[in-house]
């Protein structure tokens, strides 16, 4: 963990550059899904590739840890907050351009709004993206899926700003490691953009399928109350939510975090609930998962900062 010195040494550098954007104990909690955390020691709404540029500088020969957020639709921030540097692509990332049946878009781009602008133009391909709150970067990054399809299924070409490089790499997707809901993009890469390769559909085709996807998701999820979607990964043969129902997972809770009664593998943040209440909840269903039916759960959220050791 970086000390408070080598933080005031990145807030020095990075203000020469940044000035008044750079923030310091700056909550993150509104920025996520959650809604739950503590602050960022340092923040930066990234308007620029320069702003990766002297993030990447101001970093150089420090242990401050880094964290790039899109849409926070996944983020678990302790409620001691994040000890280092948090980006956010900011609205100059937030594009999109067609080329045939190709789209590039932005890091920023929400996935919706980007499965929306192929509806547009009458391509097919990422209809269940309209199903993924979350920016096409943090998609990319840990290659999101819905409806038994994922982001890699048309992912084309990727740009990467590698913060420790200072410099954009152009990767094909088929050399970014995907998998399951992962992928092994560069050690401090931000994904500024991305391309997909789409087909040309059927409009009423293609907004139907998007239609019962949207449905779908407001039948099956709680999206009235804080949550960060799907909270652990469906192992192999096995469906995460149906697990935890088997192991009466659905009356668990935690202090102000309890398991949703209308889909089990969501966990719900409710009034008074901290971060640690969800992180123990999350760590109790393991549990009974675990000891009722042998399967070890692992988690699609993602933990920022530091928890207490079970």
């Amino acid at each position: 963990m970086a000390d408070r010195e080598a933080i005031d040494r990145v807030a020095a550098d990075l203000a020469r550059h940044a000035g008044r954007r750079l923030r310091r104990a700056f909550p993150l909690a509104p920025l996520t899904s959650f809604r739950l955390g503590g602050p960022a020691a340092l923040y930066l709404e990234v308007l620029s590739i320069e702003d990766l540029e002297a993030a990447g500088a101001a970093l150089e020969g420090t242990e401050v840890p880094v964290l790039v957020i899109g849409k926070g639709s996944n983020l678990l921030v302790s409620d001691d907050g994040f000890p280092g540097l948090v980006l956010r692509l900011g609205r100059p990332f937030r594009w999109s351009a067609r080329d045939g049946n190709r789209l590039t878009a932005g890091g920023a781009m929400p996935l919706p709004a980007l499965a929306g602008v192929a509806l547009t133009h009458h391509l097919a391909g990422l209809e269940f993206g309209v199903a993924i709150p979350a920016s096409l970067g943090g998609s990319v990054r840990m290659n999101a899926g819905a409806h038994g399809h994922a982001l890699d299924e048309v992912l084309e070409r990727i740009e990467v700003f590698v913060l420790p490089e200072r410099s954009t790499r152009t990767l094909a997707a088929a050399d970014a490691g995907f998998g399951y809901r992962t992928s092994a993009l560069p050690a401090g890469g931000v994904v500024t953009a991305a391309t997909a390769a789409l087909r040309p559909g059927d409009p009423a085709e293609i907004r139907a399928r998007m239609d019962e996807a949207r449905d779908w998701r407001r039948r099956t999820q709680p999206l009235a109350e804080p949550n960060c979607g799907s909270v652990f990964k469906n192992p192999p043969g096995h469906h995460a939510a149906r697990l935890i129902e088997e192991a009466d997972g659905k009356a668990l809770s935690v202090g102000g975090a309890r398991v949703s009664e209308k889909h089990a593998n969501f966990v719900i943040a409710g009034p008074g609930a901290r971060a640690a209440d969800v992180d123990r909840l999350i760590r109790l269903v393991q549990e009974r998962v675990l000891e009722r039916s042998g399967v070890a759960l692992e988690t699609e959220v993602h933990r920022v900062g530091r928890f207490d050791a079970p």
